[in-house]
């Protein structure tokens, strides 16, 4: 047996070293795969990297016939380490201070390991990973093959660290590898008496006081359908050989699953075994920051109290156990199909003769392309759609799954993303589907009290994200607002109804912008709430019986807009929608995109209450814009444009499914029955935006401009211009002047900067306008260019020229002008025009002229004309200069 090494004799050792090590806490099995890799590995250092279990100190405290090379880990100089073995582990954060090392350049890992694989594991250059009850036995293998030779005490710590590690042949995890390895080392000399000694030490006092408190604290959870016993106990100061008492607690009552909790120092240790497939410990450990095997795992807890590592453990096995029903198990098969090139009609054939609620769609491969439901299909057929091809209405964005994926993982996917369908795919091939009813029912049998919240509707029970944002609400919303909101849900209160804040006030304060459009949905009467919230608040009221909606216009001004709950349909591709009455699920389902689905409760008892029918949050985060439903652009094409909009404004992306229905909508040109008067409002709103250049830009990249004019493109000259344009309004901006003026009109100047004045006057009649100012504008530009060219042609330097010219030019069209040109001259004469000549007035007034003598008439005009004249060429500035002026001009009558 080898003598051990001083510290003086390691520190001479060469400057290469190679170390074997393992996990920290460590067990026999790591000890015996330590000195196992020994013999594989005769030039390397054996050092624990942190502390070992309390069997294995006693077993180096009372053991004299067992002296090893062992180094302490202080003593080991890393800089030098060129070589890491380790054994019994690959988890990075097992590994105590030799992860250090492993960002190290050139340090060579060679793993040896029997764990099952995790997120935390180390890549090593070599590695032997097997499943076998110990990795002794996967050692003791290599030895073997290799011919090297063992003394019977290597053998008989060998056998201890198999022997412990499988139970004595009693773990689940046990192989027959295992067995031959542990008659090979019996072989070798092994002594039986020595490993039974070991493993059966009497049990000292403490532990069993420690022992009959974990029984008496124990207690039997339900956990999805599995029992787990959980128990607990405290100590002042550590007791050894935790794990042996769990392992004889579960022996003594036939536990299959337990996990114990013991707070002993500082500390809390976690000890866990599984007898069944369904719990799989090392997951649960893991998490704690520990690790082992599904039947046998355990962790060491530094951070967190006994009261808090029960709650985590809680949490993590409600998380983690069920019942391993497999995708396989669960789906329907063979699921009806139908292909992606066949119309609306046939797939409303094929649901009805089948009756089902949603249609894979499978092209002549078996290849899954998407999927289209029964509510699609009808919409589609009630717009008059049913000899369109299924594949443009089709989800093209859906979750899959394999055959083998877990009940665990289908319940994340379905109830998490709201998935009505989920199709089961092996190599590539669908095989069948899992429906969300299926699920349901599952979990329905797995709990007698799911945890589940439900709407109102009675459909189809569906899982519904609530939380509480009153704080929020305070925070980004005036104190004026928030009592009004309050107000409103008392109100509601006493007629029995329930009032939402809904829309973009609620969007934006979940992204801090600043928005005070109060928009409210009443589920109950509207019209009714809104008369009784203007006798209450001293408010007026403009009611709309048609829609269900009104205006409540608050004394000093502040509008809000009420609407009942209601559903749309439309009857026609870009028609105006038919109202219905109908809940608060329903109403937002009728709403654009799943951002603006959001709403709070106002009612006094669930004030606050945030309601996410639609995974609104979700896309916040992940700041993507998508539409609720496939026919969402069909029905109103303008929903386009404001994706548009708000992607731009918002810097979230379109997604997916929603950019393939917009291409579907303008192929099949849904813009042509829109109102020309709708799609003029919503470019207005895209040119009111803060740079519009950016959508403008997505606009063409759809191929939408061609439904405001067919002649209108965007050319580079345009873009030019609108990227000018933009540095142009931030000038004028910071200039202060107080001008007033519009900027979308700039902007729509710019867009259409490359139309011919008829192609102009048709776009406005193709847009219904009837904005006095747009008409005017149009004629405007006409005139700007006669203004520019005698501007070009001004030599004098008078400044009253300049003004007479530009004077009549709308601050819009000066401002467009001064993008569109590329003369300097011009571009200077304007700025000059603005800075220096624009708002200059003459002091005198008419009843001095007339003190002066003069009498009312056109030579008022003239005088008036003469005094602006001078004083734009700087011949007068004060009053006095101005009484003087016309004095000598026109004399003393």
């Amino acid at each position: 047996m080898a003598q051990k090494a001083s510290n003086k004799e390691m520190k001479k050792q060469a400057p290469h070293l190679e170390v074997i090590t393992t996990h920290v806490n460590a067990d026999f099995d790591a000890l015996a795969s330590m000195l196992a890799a020994k013999k594989l590995y005769p030039e390397a250092i054996l050092v624990f990297p942190g502390a070992q279990e309390q069997n294995l100190r006693n077993f180096f405290l009372y053991s004299t016939s067992y002296l090893f090379d062992f180094v302490r880990i202080k003593d080991v100089d890393l800089d030098k380490v060129k070589r890491l073995i380790l054994v019994d582990t690959r988890q990075k954060k097992r590994i105590g201070k030799f992860k250090k090392l492993l960002d190290k350049n050139a340090m060579e890992i060679h793993i040896y390991d029997h764990h099952p694989r995790s997120d935390d594991d180390i890549k090593g250059d070599f590695e032997i990973v097997r499943e076998r009850g110990a990795l002794t036995s996967i050692l003791t293998g290599i030895i073997r093959e290799k011919g090297i030779k063992i003394t019977p005490d290597e053998a008989t710590l060998m056998s201890l660290g198999i022997y412990e590690d499988t139970g004595s042949f009693t773990y689940s995890s046990t192989t027959a590898e295992d067995y031959e390895a542990a008659a090979w080392l019996l072989e070798q000399g092994a002594s039986l008496n020595t490993i039974s000694d070991m493993l059966t030490r009497e049990l000292t006092a403490e532990q069993v006081w420690l022992l009959n408190d974990l029984m008496a604290s124990a207690t039997r959870n339900n956990i999805n359908g599995v029992e787990v016993v959980i128990a607990k106990v405290r100590s002042d100061r550590y007791i050894g050989d935790f794990a042996v008492l769990v392992q004889k607690f579960m022996e003594m009552e036939n536990l299959n699953v337990i996990f114990a909790l013991a707070q002993m120092e500082n500390r809390v240790y976690l000890v866990a075994r599984s007898r069944i497939p369904e719990v799989n410990v090392a997951e649960i450990a893991f998490e704690f920051g520990g690790g082992g095997h599904p039947q046998a795992a355990s962790a060491t807890v530094t951070d967190k109290t006994l009261i808090q590592a029960e709650e985590d453990l809680k949490a993590f096995l409600l998380s983690r156990i069920n019942f391993e029903r497999l995708a396989k198990d669960m789906m329907t098969s063979p699921a009806v199909h139908i292909s992606p090139e066949a119309t609306i009609r046939e797939a409303s054939d094929t649901l009805t003769s089948y009756n089902i609620s949603a249609l894979m769609g499978i092209d002549e491969n078996r290849t899954l392309k998407g999927y289209i439901s029964r509510q699609m299909v009808d919409r589609a057929i009630f717009l008059g759609l049913e000899m369109r091809p299924v594949k443009e209405y089709m989800n093209v964005e859906f979750y899959h799954v394999g055959p083998e994926t877990t009940l665990n993982r289908i319940q994340d996917l379905i109830i998490a993303n709201k998935v009505r369908i989920l199709p089961v795919l092996q190599d590539s091939q669908l095989i069948g589907v899992i429906t969300r009813t299926d699920l349901l029912n599952i979990l329905i049998e797995r709990s007698s009290t799911p945890e589940f919240l439900y709407d109102s509707e009675g459909e189809i029970p569906r899982f519904v994200r609530k939380k509480n944002i009153a704080s929020l609400l305070k925070e980004r919303i005036p104190d004026k607002i928030i009592k009004l909101l309050k107000d409103l849900g008392e109100i509601a209160d006493g007629l029995d109804f329930n009032a939402y804040l809904v829309g973009g006030l609620v969007r934006d304060v979940i992204l801090k912008r600043r928005n005070l459009d109060v928009d409210i949905v009443i589920e109950g009467d509207g019209i009714k709430f809104a008369k009784t919230c203007a006798d209450h608040l001293g408010a007026k009221v403009r009611s709309y019986p048609k829609f269900g909606t009104a205006v409540l216009v608050m004394p000093d001004g502040f509008k809000i807009d009420i609407a009942t709950a209601r559903i749309e349909h439309y009857e026609s591709p870009a028609a105006l929608p038919v109202v219905k009455l109908s809940s608060l699920r329903r109403d937002l389902f009728r709403r654009d995109f799943t951002i603006n689905t959001l709403a709070v409760h106002l009612n006094k008892g669930h004030y606050g209450t945030l309601i996410d029918h639609f995974g609104a949050m979700r896309d916040i985060k992940e700041r993507v814009l998508r539409v609720i439903h496939n026919l969402s652009f069909v029905e109103d094409p303008t929903r386009i444009l404001r994706a548009i909009r708000f992607e731009q404004r918002f810097g979230f992306r379109i997604g997916k499914l929603t950019k393939s229905l917009i291409q579907n909508a303008v192929n099949i040109r849904c813009f042509e029955n829109l109102s020309g008067q709708r799609l003029f409002v919503e470019l207005k709103l895209i040119l009111k935006e803060e740079d519009p250049a950016g959508a403008i830009e997505r606009m063409d990249g759809y191929d939408l401009l061609r439904f405001f004019s067919p002649e209108l493109r965007l050319t580079e000259e345009v873009r030019e211009i609108l990227k000018r344009i933009k540095g142009i309004l931030v000038w004028f901006n910071l200039l202060y002047l107080g001008v007033s003026y519009e900027p979308w009109k700039v902007y729509f100047l710019g867009l259409t900067s490359s139309l011919s004045d008829d192609a102009l006057s048709n776009l406005a009649i193709r847009m219904e306008v009837h904005d006095k100012e747009i008409v005017s504008m149009i004629s405007a530009r006409q005139e700007l260019r006669q203004a520019l060219k005698e501007v070009s042609r001004l030599k004098d330097r008078k400044h009253y020229s300049l003004y007479r010219i530009l004077s009549p030019v709308t601050p819009e069209v000066l401002l467009y002008g001064m993008a569109k040109t590329r003369s300097e001259k011009i571009k200077k004469s304007i700025s000059t025009f603005f800075t220096k000549l624009k708002g200059t007035k003459v002091s005198l007034s008419g009843r001095e002229l007339i003190t002066m003598g003069h009498k009312p008439g056109p030579l008022f005009k003239e005088i008036f004309d003469s005094i602006l004249e001078a004083k734009l060429d700087g011949d007068v500035s004060t009053k006095e200069d101005e009484i003087e002026f016309v004095k000598e001009r026109f004399g003393n009558p």
